[in-house]
Order: structure tokens, then C-alpha cells, then sequence
């Protein structure tokens, strides 16, 4: 199938703090950049949905707001970002302001990390629902709000009329949760983005939540992009995933070849930490050592090799590219075919 959305070799960086001295008064060097996001590519077909994974700071939300275009001014990005199909793709990264503002809410959108930071708190979610609806139309307010009572009823909030009248804080967070999926999708976008839909919810709400999201990718056709830390959400609702760490993609590929035979050992030592029913209570789960480098100490080959077990002196001079390890499945390690390392049982 075709991509809807394709990214092409995305970097990202943000400057340090202030000029470096050149060792003269009044000279200076160009401001030192971290990079947030390294040479990242990955394509999403129409109505697929891909897992991006990975720890915090592994770059996953940096990512999906650069597709959004919403990253700081002082961002420095490089790469290309191609959204449509047929022929009439466009590169987000070089879109002129005004339009990327008429897809993004419209064709392209997003539902935040927090729905009580990312809500408006003085404003009835009902009227900023149909806020996202005047931005990208034409008609009037009480169509605005029809649209909004529909998209509430969409997403499954009891009672849409009288919800559509309360505050944020009057709604627990399930229900902010859906208030949020709500104004995504109440435009019909082509593409969704998911920053960590369920992250702050308990289990049962966020069974709930993910269940939502299976109805409306069926019902309205939606390629996502699912962001998420946590892989056993990821496994039940992505076709491909695609695991980050320190701002480069490690390991891409279908959803049952990156659970049934990981090829990085990244990838290996998240899904070792996974309890399962079979792991046994007095057995500790796995761990992966050491922590992730700071953007500021970034070693110049490949970024987990002092976590790492399998790593060999070439690991240390270069970043490895990515292997294809099988039909459809790539590792950016060169070592990839030491014995797979299985879960703790």
C-alpha cells in the first residue's frame, strides 16, 4: 500500500545554552547543537498503524512534533516529512506556515500526552471541540457544535448534550482522555497521532481507551501513529513497530516479528523487563544496565554500546546501519544474529 506518511532521514537538534568563547574578546564559535533525533526514517501505509517505542528522551514525541510542526523556534531540523498519497504528497518540513496550519487539526492530528494540562481549563470542553471545527471550516457556530455532540458521541461519553457543558476538572480522566480523542478526530483526520494515549490511566480505563481506538480506526479508516513506552499496549495495537533509542530508530518491522524473534538487543532487554503469566513471582525480571547518554555525550558510534552485552570494538567508531535481518524487518546493529535472549520465565 502506498504511505500516507513517510519520513526521510529526519534530524533534529536544539542549541546549548549560549556562545563558546573563541579565546579572544568578542569572538565567538557557532552555538554547540544536541541531537534530539538522528537520520530517522520510517514510512506509515494508509489505515496502518505503527508503534513507536522506546524509553524517555529516545526522541518518540520530538518526532511526532515535527510532524505537527510544533517544535520550538529554536529547533534545528534537517530531512524530509512527506504526507499524501497519489502523487500529491507534500514535504511538511518545507510547508509554508499557512498551510500547514490548514491541515494540522484538519487532515493531520494529535492527541496529547496530558488531556488536563493540554485541555483549556476555563473553557467548556464542548465549545473547544468545536473550536478545532471553525478553525478548518466554514460553518457557523451551532453546526460547530452539533459536530462536537456527535464527536462526543463518537467516542463513547454518555449524556454528550449535557458533557458538552462541563470543565475539565468536572470530568475524570477517562473521560478527558476521550474529550481529547474526541477534538482529534472530530475533523475526520487522515492521519492520527497517539503521544502515550494511556500513560496516565489505570488499567481497566486504559482497556477502555485502546478499545475506543480499534472502533474508530475501523469506523473512520485512520492511519495512526501510536506513541508509547509501554509494549504490551503497543503490541495489541500496532501492525508494525518501530523502536527508538537516543534519537535513532534501532529496529523497524511487523508487529509479530519484533515480539517473536528481536533482533537488537535493545529491543531484547525491553522485552526481558516484560512480566508476563508465565514469569515466575520470586524470579527478578530482566534489566538493561547503565543508563541512556545525555544528549551532550553522545558517543560517536552507536549510542547503547556501553549498555550493551553483545558489543564489539565496532561499535564504539561508527553507527551501524540498518540490517535487513528478514523480509520486512531491519536492526541497526552489527551483530545481529547472536542467539535471541528469551524472556525470564
Amino acid at each position: 500500500m502506498p504511505a500516507l506518511l513517510d519520513i526521510r532521514k529526519l534530524s533534529i537538534e536544539f542549541p546549548a545554552a549560549g556562545l563558546q568563547s573563541a579565546g579572544q574578546p568578542g569572538a565567538a564559535v557557532p552555538t554547540r547543537t544536541l541531537p534530539a533525533v538522528r537520520d530517522l526514517s520510517f514510512s506509515i501505509a494508509a489505515g496502518e498503524v505503527l508503534g513507536l517505542v522506546g524509553e524517555s528522551g529516545s526522541g518518540k514525541s520530538i518526532t511526532s512534533l515535527a510532524v505537527m510542526r510544533l517544535l520550538p523556534p529554536q529547533a534545528r531540523i534537517s530531512g524530509e516529512i512527506f504526507f499524501g498519497e497519489n502523487g500529491s504528497a507534500r514535504n511538511l518540513a518545507a510547508l509554508p506556515a499557512d498551510s500547514m496550519r490548514q491541515l494540522r487539526g484538519s487532515r493531520i492530528a494529535m492527541i496529547f500526552q496530558e488531556p488536563m494540562t493540554a485541555l483549556n481549563p476555563v473553557m467548556r470542553v464542548g465549545d473547544q471541540i468545536s473550536e478545532a471545527v471553525l478553525a478548518h471550516g466554514t460553518g457557523s457556530k451551532s453546526d460547530a457544535a452539533k459536530l462536537a455532540v456527535q464527536a462526543m458521541t463518537d467516542v463513547a461519553i454518555p449524556e454528550p448534550d449535557r458533557r458538552a457543558r462541563d470543565y475539565p476538572h468536572q470530568l475524570s480522566g477517562g473521560m478527558r482522555q476521550r474529550i481529547m480523542i474526541a477534538m482529534a478526530i472530530v475533523n475526520r483526520p487522515q492521519l492520527l497521532i497517539a503521544d502515550e494515549p494511556t500513560t496516565a490511566l489505570d488499567v481497566t480505563i486504559q482497556a477502555q481507551i485502546l478499545d475506543l481506538l480499534a472502533q474508530l480506526r475501523g469506523k473512520f479508516g485512520l492511519t495512526m501513529l501510536f506513541i508509547s513506552h509501554d509494549l504490551a499496549v503497543v503490541s495489541q495495537v500496532a501492525d508494525r513497530v518501530a523502536v527508538m533509542y537516543a534519537g535513532n530508530l534501532v529496529e523497524l518491522g511487523a508487529r509479530q516479528e519484533i515480539f517473536r524473534a528481536p533482533a537488537h538487543p535493545y529491543t531484547r532487554g525491553l522485552l526481558r523487563a516484560v512480566p508476563n503469566l508465565r514469569t515466575e513471582r520470586g524470579h527478578p525480571l530482566g534489566t538493561i544496565e547503565g543508563t541512556v547518554p545525555p544528549l551532550h555525550a553522545m558517543p560517536p558510534g552507536c549510542a547503547f554500546e556501553p549498555r550493551c552485552g553483545f558489543r564489539i570494538p565496532e561499535c564504539t567508531r561508527t553507527v551501524p546501519p540498518l540490517i535487513e535481518v528478514a523480509h520486512g524487518h531491519w536492526a541497526r546493529c552489527p551483530v545481529v544474529n547472536v542467539p535471541v535472549v528469551t524472556a525470564a520465565r
